[in-house]
């Protein structure tokens, strides 16, 4: 209802616009269109005949409200809007371009096109006052004028279609007259304007024909202005002024003063006409100005199927670019695995700077107990002590044992070969076994306490470094040695693995940007008002959206070559550092290593060290008697011996 009588301003037009889209979602949701089950009379009358003209078809509805919405644009630019002549056009344009044109004979493909040819002429003429307003150059003023005059052109060749012209009775002799006026006018008006170049441009023979041209042409405009309002004929006198003003003085100048030929003007290059308007599009569906869908809750199961179409498309889409994206990444991996380069470690000389946390925490170790080295010598050198005792003790026993079994051998040398007499003392061969055994079980730790003495002074150096200063501890680790090409090749490598990292970061991020597009990517509204017929075109509009995010990754992945190629001649030149530093990082984890096992060795050396002692202790007390029952033994047997002598 609002919009059959809208008001004659902007709102209206609003109006009109929101009842357009309204009718489009309507459509889009209701079988309303020509023989469609909802289809219901549609009753406007045409313009020209002032009949009343009926359609089923919700089209039809649409197409008057368009036809309307050109026509007040068309009043509201008749009252200086200057902007709704190409607001007009648009509407017209729309109408003619998306709409049957058997309406009505007002909807006709040439009423239409007269329409909207008069709607831009009527634009481009604003610009052209505009123009002029603005002293423009003179030859981009004649090329504006000269565009008017073709708009102007193409309006007058539909006013002259027979069909046209029975449709419009009277009233199309009137604007043909007034359509051809305007035509010699701005053609006068871009002559003027070429004159005027010539003039700047000092070719004054140019000069007098352009003037007398537009001369011709506006006297022309006169013949045909006849009848037409003063404000009409005021306009023309006073161009006659000024167009008849120039004409007259540069028709003089060149008679008396300059004497240049006055060439024909067909021999001179045509006017070419400058559109600067256009007919502003139409979207009926613009939730600018549609406001807010009001059947939106109405989804047609076609438009959820072809939202599933769309999905799929958007699926065939991320499939092809995650193709892609795979088999680089799959070359890349390949790549990097066989450089085996971690850009974390590729240099690891920041190491170099630091004790490590495993060896400063045994220096701190130590730190707080200040006496372990001294402590694990003087253990060590009980040890050796005690040790010594048992050997002197089990080598003096030895020794008795030896020597009374050298008296024993001289005394049966004397005697003969006797069996011992009766009484002879016991004790010796016991002695003598209980001795080998000690011998025995001395020989075998013997061995042990070699093998812990040789541990403790393998061990004993590193102690010392690690609870000394720690200046002295990272001077005894290893450090490598780098000239400035060297660091320059590890600077670049560096850079270039850095590079490699940024890429994948960057492909890692596109990718994530397309998924969630695609998901939150849903056009069903969309879908709703569109017709099948226009499904299509609506999906490759849509899929544009993601032309941006795609070249971005093509651009990503054609980088990949050279970056890799890059990477290659960085690492070549790197191998002879690599090595180096392998060497030096190697030494530095050996040394680390052995630092550390010997903080670790400490509590065994000790322990082993206690029970290396406590072993000889008791190793010593058992020689120690042993000793003496040796002593007591071998004194017996002496004076056994003194006995059988004296017999």
């Amino acid at each position: 209802q609002s919009a059959v009588s809208v008001p004659r301003d902007f709102e209206g037009c609003s109006t009109l616009r929101k009842y357009l889209g309204q009718l489009h979602f309507l459509q889009s949701r209701i079988p309303m269109g020509n023989g469609q089950d909802a289809a219901v009379p549609v009753t406007w009358t045409e313009i020209f005949s002032g009949k009343a003209v009926t359609h089923e078809d919700i089209k039809y509805e649409q197409a008057c409200v368009l036809y309307n919405l050109g026509a007040l644009h068309s009043m509201l630019g008749a009252m200086d809007k200057r902007v709704s002549e190409e607001c007009a056009a648009g509407a017209f344009t729309y109408l003619r371009d998306h709409f049957p044109h058997s309406y009505s004979v007002d909807m006709s493909h040439q009423i239409l096109s007269l329409n909207i040819n008069l709607m831009l002429g009527q634009a481009q003429e604003c610009l052209l006052e505009k123009s002029m307003l603005d002293n423009r150059k003179s030859f981009l003023v004649a090329r504006i004028s000269a565009q008017v005059v073709d708009y102007y052109k193409e309006a007058c060749r539909a006013l002259e279609n027979s069909e046209t012209a029975s449709l419009l009775g009277k009233i199309q002799k009137d604007w043909k007259k007034l359509v051809q006026m305007k035509i010699y006018y701005f053609a006068a008006v871009a002559h003027l304007h070429m004159g005027k170049q010539a003039e700047e441009q000092q070719k004054f023979g140019e000069r007098v024909i352009y003037f007398q041209s537009a001369l011709d042409k506006l006297n022309e405009a006169i013949k045909l202005a006849k009848g037409q309002p003063e404000t009409v004929q005021e306009a023309l006198r006073f161009t006659m002024d000024v167009i008849g003003g120039k004409y007259n003085s540069a028709k003089k100048d060149n008679d008396f003063i300059y004497h240049e030929a006055v060439p024909a003007l067909d021999t001179l290059q045509s006017v070419k006409g400058a559109p600067l308007v256009k007919a502003l599009p139409v979207n009926p569906t613009d939730p600018a100005v549609t406001g807010p869908d009001i059947f939106a809750k109405l989804v047609p199961m076609a438009a959820h199927e072809a939202s599933s179409l769309y999905s799929e498309e958007k699926a065939k889409l991320l499939r092809d670019v995650m193709a892609k994206i795979e088999a680089k990444n799959e070359v890349l991996d390949q790549f990097m695995d066989s450089m085996q380069l971690d850009p974390e470690t590729v240099d690891n000389l920041d190491m170099y700077n630091h004790i490590p946390p495993v060896l400063m925490e045994k220096c701190a170790a130590l730190s707080v107990r200040p006496d372990t080295v001294r402590n694990l010598v003087q253990s060590m050198q009980v040890l050796s002590g005690v040790f010594t005792d048992v050997e002197a003790s089990l080598k003096e026993i030895r020794d008795l044992l030896e020597e009374d079994e050298a008296q024993e051998r001289k005394l049966q040398e004397l005697l003969g070969r006797v069996p011992p007499a009766p009484g002879s003392p016991p004790g010796l061969a016991e002695v003598s076994k209980e001795c080998s055994k000690y011998l025995e079980l001395h020989e075998k730790a013997s061995f042990t306490n070699t093998e812990l003495h040789r541990a403790m002074n393998l061990h004993l150096g590193n102690l010392r470094l690690l609870g000394g200063p720690l200046g002295q501890v990272r001077a005894a680790l290893p450090t490598p040695t780098l000239s400035e090409e060297d660091k320059q090749v590890l600077q670049n490598l560096k850079r270039i693995l850095a590079k490699v990292q940024e890429m994948r970061d960057q492909r890692m991020s596109l990718e994530q940007q397309l998924r969630e597009m695609i998901q939150k990517d849903d056009i069903t509204t969309s879908l709703v008002t569109t017709d099948r017929s226009e499904m299509k075109k609506l999906f490759e509009e849509q899929l544009k959206k993601y032309d941006q995010l795609k070249v971005y990754l093509e651009q990503n992945l054609a980088a990949q070559e050279n970056v890799l190629k890059a990477l290659t001649d960085a690492n070549v030149k790197y191998a002879a550092v690599r090595k180096a530093l392998a060497e030096v990082e190697h030494k530095w984890n050996t040394t680390v290593q052995t630092l550390v096992a010997s903080y670790e060795a400490y509590e065994d050396l000790m322990k082993k060290s206690q029970e290396g002692k406590d072993f000889y202790t008791d190793l010593e007390g058992k020689a120690a008697k042993l000793l003496e029952r040796a002593r007591a033994a071998c004194q017996a047997s002496e004076a056994h011996r003194q006995q059988l002598l004296e017999r």
